[in-house]
């Protein structure tokens, strides 16, 4: 068996967690997850209630380990947030998307290890002087909100800063060769998110399913133009990478012109579910997603497949000498 400091903290089969992905990563995924090995996660969207995390909470207390992903920029607006959150006693706190500071010792008085999404060398020393248990650095390669630095090269940024703190890698990872590669350069484990879409536990649609599955890696776009659209308040310094479609096309770069009329709103709004306009937030990785399959498959296949991998390598590297 793997064994890392992720592994050993949340007591794990595999050092797996689910991405928090607002929308699709709820109650049933997050349990799939758990009870196959890895660690379970449910995205909190900016509008999320919170009866809805309660809710969230009922269903995931009695399954294992569970984490809430929030995102710090929506916390300024709406402490509740973390309210809620806290109340249903998660395994794990993530918080990405700006300034963890005023959030951490909050958790830490509850007991909940808090988990920081850093993506590059300010947001990771920010991290770790906040206090972060566990730190995240995702790669511009992950699917919705992320930051413009590839996942290897900024793994290895976090990883010379991170001192005794684990670091799971994101961004990219849907192979057991992806996992097998990130452990052995240092990371306590994998964050995966675009892997997870294409399962039945998911709550992406079975059309949004289907696209992403006939997606190649080439067909994702990192853009501004949802958030724009929808007047949400994330970041400039964070697009959202989804698949590209008719509508990423029309307005990518264009944004201003996009808001100068009501037209291309109403027609996002007319046309939810059709993702020639609608959005599906989804990495790099997508192209590697080849059929429908268990989140349970996955964890399993992903965990175990890296043990192999790890083993045999280990001994074509490093052959017994026969002196």
């Amino acid at each position: 068996m793997i064994n890392t400091p992720l592994t050993r903290d949340y007591h794990l089969r595999f050092p797996i967690i689910g991405a928090p992905m607002a929308g699709v990563a709820e109650a049933e995924l997050a349990l799939a997850i758990t009870k196959a090995g890895g660690l379970g996660m449910v995205g909190i969207g900016s509008s999320a209630s919170p009866a809805f995390i309660e809710k969230q909470g009922e269903r995931l207390t009695a399954g294992g380990p569970f984490g809430l992903g929030l995102m710090v920029w929506a916390l300024k607006q709406r402490p509740d947030l973390l309210d809620a959150a806290l109340e249903v006693k998660p395994t794990l706190i993530s918080l990405s998307f700006g300034d963890p500071t005023p959030y951490i010792e909050r958790c830490h008085a509850r007991g909940v290890r808090v988990a920081v999404q850093v993506h590059d060398r300010t947001e990771t020393h920010q991290a770790l002087v906040a206090g972060a248990d566990l730190l995240v650095a995702q790669g511009t390669e992950a699917g919705g909100h992320t930051g413009t630095v590839a996942t290897l090269p900024l793994l290895q940024l976090v990883l010379r800063q991170a001192g005794s703190t684990p670091v799971a890698a994101a961004g990219g990872i849907a192979t057991p060769q992806a996992v097998a590669g990130l452990l052995a350069m240092g990371a306590a484990g994998v964050w995966v998110g675009t892997a997870f879409i294409a399962t039945p536990e998911s709550r992406q649609s079975s059309e949004g399913r289907a696209q992403v599955i006939a997606a190649r890696e080439t067909d994702t776009i990192l853009t501004h133009v949802y958030d724009r659209l929808q007047q949400l308040a994330w970041p400039d310094a964070y697009a959202g990478r989804a698949l590209a479609n008719e509508f990423t096309r029309t307005w990518h770069g264009r944004e201003a012109d996009m808001l100068e009329t009501s037209e291309a709103r109403e027609h996002f709004l007319s046309h939810r579910g059709d993702y020639s306009v609608d959005y599906i937030y989804a990495g790099q990785a997508v192209g590697l997603i080849e059929e429908e399959r268990t989140a349970a498959d996955i964890v399993a296949w992903l965990g175990s497949g890296a043990e192999e991998i790890l083993k045999r390598r280990c001994r074509d590297l490093f052959p017994l000498d026969p002196a």
